[in-house]
């Protein structure tokens, strides 16, 4: 595991001398709203958004670039000064020699301690920190304790500039919104109130204060304050060299206050005596509020060290609950990294894709796949909320079967772009798909199909090909009927609308269309003629799994008829025989659908056989695999082989063999696997190509691509990034991830364990990924970890761990065993267990293989529940019926399964 090492089964770890890796940060956050980034050295930022940030935002160059960081300067005797935070001039030059200060790191769910010693000023010191879970606040206890055989005096200072303003304004009026600042100091600490904000979108009374507060451990309050950058650096000082303390410049004292400063937390606690092996101890909060009551609030509820202990243990008592799926495997650190993976997606819903230091774009929120992939990981650990947020996140789409783009906070909340710009991901249709297929596997509530939602309205029609002049913001963002009516459809409407658009959207060789671009982003050069192979495959399996599931739907309600809108009805078959191949009708059909739904919708509807929608679906999801088989198999060696992936807008197939070097892409591969339309044959092909061209143990496992050696201008902006980087060739991990689970699901365990494996090898060797636990976005070419934390990977690996490695999955609201693990992945005993969250009961499922036999040797000899025989078909899956999981009372129930 290299430098760091696991505490306890939580996923407690500790590493020392963190501060000797560049890169390193860790989240800390509630569910209030506060977002921290925090290095081992205390650098980092806090916002609540992207208009309001505590400290200055930063970027992945400034965690080893600013000097401006969260700082706790000692004074002892009145002459020796150390930063206890190892953030000070001295410090840096010490870094790296004999001289250098031992310290370690002790991070958990979600908190941190950073401890420090210095042999020169016989000190040491501990910073424990969190967000608590429901307050826009940073709580730190400062502890320092004298490590020398006699008496000294203690005097503390605290360093945290306070950069209280937009993100935008590092680069847009950063010295001119300073002159805005209203500092005011109090009895316990240093506010900031600007008095206004000012950009394109105007000027804006500003409410919002930004604070330090403290106090010493029993509650006394600071004796002086250092509230400017004037008076906390002095007159040719820095933030790793104050002359505020380097000098002991005057402090201010409660009740002043200043203007038109750029403001620092700088707290002075009066000097103590501190006994030989004794500590002083400080409470720091630093944090964000709309109200003086509310700081004063905070700043009295934390003066002493039990307040804060007491709080630290709510905050750790729900992290531990809210992620409440446990693994036990033969590798301990397996899985407590999974405890991390587990965290991740909670992490996601947070941050959104922005506010962490490699995450510098966007201004927060999350996109449409995000909505979606990141309810696969509530589904299987927080159910509860999920079917109302799959109601709400539906109102996304449009009737012309593409999706809002701009995503406010909250469930259901979207936005009109305003800026015109219309994009158009041609993947963005297949998720809410399958997180629904989920749900309703998981569930049994087939119900969700028939809820009403409206569709999402704005200038943007035809799929993004037309503007709708008619459409006015007046108007609202849901669609609306000829009668101006807003006009809402089924769930399975707007869930066909999509499929059916996607499969008439095609390109010339009968694929569908890639424009603007698919899950890969950076493919956004090909947006005239480019087409995706890969999702061609991802929407014909989601259409063969759409007509299971409407062939379930209607066996277990008895409805043999669905109601939908009547404009649909010309994208079944044509209206007359059948003829797939010919593209000029299928773009007939999309181009007048799409006209008859150009600004408004009739609102007449017709009721259609459920047995005619699931053999349509049918009938194209055969017809496109059939076609892709023809078409996009490319043969290698005798033994390999692959699916081409891409066209680009060239009109060029992008893989195979060109002048005798290999073009393979992981994307293509994955979802020909996954939805079944590669063969047997072919997927065995597949997985020796890609152990081939693709594999690189060394740095995480299967690349996205090999090197094209060519800057493709006709297919997308990645192949302008270094190969290795991002989406050109990194091991990135969504990808591989969804290959594992895709071969999982085909019956190629060892191969997916592999894939997934490499993965968490890969990241808990620090001395290659150079990350705390978890799972980053993706590996680059030296196997570095970057993007860490907030990625869909980490969904989709619970997703395969627990309904594919473990097998435990809902069937139509029964639970289903059916375990995938090999030999290795048994304890020296036999066993592997996962504790979760079932039908709202709580599971503990232990599997034992007391021959430890290898997965395909073995069969499933018996299983009980609580010591109630379960019933185990053909030998190879348990089932506990639905309704045996809802006659369960509240405690854990324990599900033994004995392989044989």
């Amino acid at each position: 595991m290299g430098r760091y090492s696991f505490l306890d089964n939580e996923g407690t770890f500790e590493i020392r001398q963190p501060e000797n890796t560049n890169y390193l940060y860790f989240p800390l956050a509630g569910t209030a709203g506060l977002k921290s980034a925090v290095t081992p050295s205390l650098n980092g930022d806090a916002k609540l958004d992207q208009e309001s940030f505590l400290y200055e935002p930063v970027s992945s160059e400034n965690l080893h670039n600013n000097r401006s960081s969260r700082n706790f300067w000692v004074i002892v005797d009145g002459k020796e000064i150390w930063s206890a935070a190892g953030q000070s001039a001295e410090a840096e030059c010490m870094k790296g020699t004999e001289e250098q200060e031992e310290s370690k790191m002790e991070a958990g769910l979600l908190f941190m301690k950073l401890s420090r010693t210095s042999k020169k000023y016989q000190l040491s010191s501990e910073i424990t920190m969190f967000v608590p879970v429901s307050e826009n606040v940073e709580l730190f206890r400062v502890k320092i304790t004298n490590t020398a055989e006699h008496s000294r005096k203690i005097a503390m200072v605290t360093g945290l500039p306070i950069y209280g303003r937009s993100a935008d304004n590092i680069r847009d009026h950063r010295n001119v919104t300073s002159m805005l600042h209203r500092i005011s100091v109090t009895e316990h600490g240093v506010i900031l109130t600007p008095t206004m904000s000012f950009d394109e979108k105007g000027h804006r009374r500003n409410h919002r204060s930004y604070f330090v507060a403290g106090s010493c451990g029993n509650g006394e309050s600071p004796d002086g304050f250092y509230p400017t950058v004037d008076s906390f650096l002095g007159e040719g000082g820095s933030f790793t060299h104050p002359e505020c303390v380097y000098k002991g410049l005057s402090a201010v004292q409660a009740g002043e206050s200043f203007a038109g400063k750029e403001a620092v937390g700088g707290l002075r606690f009066s000097e103590r005596e501190v006994a030989a092996g004794e500590s002083a101890e400080y409470i720091i909060l630093a944090g964000i509020s709309d109200t003086q009551e509310e700081i004063e609030a905070l700043q009295e509820k934390y003066r002493t060290v039990s307040a804060f202990e007491e709080e630290l243990q709510k905050t750790k008592d729900f992290w531990k609950a809210k992620v409440n799926v446990r693994y036990e495997t033969g590798n301990q650190d397996y899985d407590r990294l999974l405890r991390w993976i587990s965290v991740q997606p909670f992490l996601r819903r947070i941050y959104g894709c922005s506010f962490l230091p490699h995450h510098d774009y966007g201004r927060g929120g999350r996109g449409w796949r995000d909505l979606w992939q990141d309810c696969l990981s509530l589904l299987l650990m927080n159910p509860g909320d999920v079917r109302e947020m799959l109601v709400a996140n539906i109102g996304g789409v449009r009737i012309d079967g593409t999706n809002a783009t701009i995503i406010g906070a909250g469930d259901g909340n979207f936005i009109a772009d305003r800026n015109g710009i219309a994009r158009v991901w041609m993947d963005h249709a297949v998720w809410p798909f399958m997180t629904i297929l989920l749900y309703i596997e998981e569930s049994g509530d087939f119900g969700i199909l028939e809820e009403n939602a409206p569709y999402f309205k704005d200038a943007q029609t035809m799929r993004g090909m037309g503007t709708d002049t008619e459409w006015e913001e007046v108007q609202g963002n849901k669609q609306r009927t000829k009668q101006g009516e807003i006009y809402e459809g089924t769930l399975l409407e707007h869930l066909l609308i999509e499929h059916m658009m996607a499969f008439c959207e095609v390109g010339e060789h009968g694929i569908l269309k890639l424009r603007g671009a698919d899950w890969n982003d950076a493919l956004d050069m090909a947006a005239e003629h480019g087409e995706s192979v890969a999702f061609s495959c991802a929407y014909a399996g989601n259409m063969k799994d759409f007509a299971k599931l409407l062939r379930a739907y209607q066996e277990r309600t008895g409805k043999i008829k669905v109601r939908l809108a009547k404009e649909i009805t010309v994208l079944f078959g044509y209206g007359k025989e059948k003829n797939y191949a010919d593209l000029k009708e299928r773009a007939s059909a999309l181009r007048l659908y799409l006209e008859s739904v150009y600004h408004s919708v009739s609102g007449d509807t017709e009721e259609v056989s459920v047995d005619l929608v699931a053999s349509d679906l049918e009938e194209k999801a055969e017809f496109l695999m059939d076609h892709i088989r023809k078409q996009e198999w490319l043969k290698g060696s005798d033994t390999e082989g692959w699916f081409n992936s891409y066209y680009d807008n060239s009109r060029n197939r992008v893989e195979g063999n060109f002048d005798g070097k290999v073009r393979m892409m992981l994307t293509g591969q994955v979802f020909a696997i996954m939805s079944g339309t590669a063969t047997d044959e072919q997927v065995q092909a597949i997985t020796k190509a890609a152990d081939h061209y693709l594999y690189r143990k060394e740095v995480g496992g299967y690349r996205l691509n090999t090197d094209f050696e060519e800057l493709k201008f006709d297919m997308g902006r990645m192949f302008g990034f270094a190969y290795g980087e991002k989406e050109n060739g990194a091991v990135f991990s969504h990808m591989t991830v969804m290959y594992a689970n895709a071969l999982y699901r085909r019956g190629f365990v060892h191969e997916g364990y592999k894939a997934l494996y490499t993965l968490a090898e890969t990241a808990l060797n620090f001395e290659t990924s150079k990350i705390f636990p978890g799972i980053p976005e993706y590996f680059n070419a030296e196997g570095r970890g970057l993007y860490h934390y907030l990625t869909g990977a980490a969904s989709w690996y619970m997703l395969t761990v627990i309904t594919e490695m473990f097998g435990v999955r809902g069937a139509y609201g029964s639970l289903a065993i059916q375990p995938k693990l090999l030999k290795e992945q048994f304890d020296e005993e036999g066993n592997a267990a996962i504790a979760l969250l079932f039908g709202g009961k709580q599971f503990k499922i232990c599997i034992k293989n007391p021959q430890k036999k290898e997965y395909g040797e073995y069969r499933i000899g018996k299983a009980d529940c609580d010591g109630d025989v379960l019933e185990s078909p053909a030998g190879n899956i348990v089932l506990l019926a639905k309704e045996q999981v809802e006659a369960l009372d509240d405690r854990e129930h324990l599900i033994t399964v004995t392989l044989q």
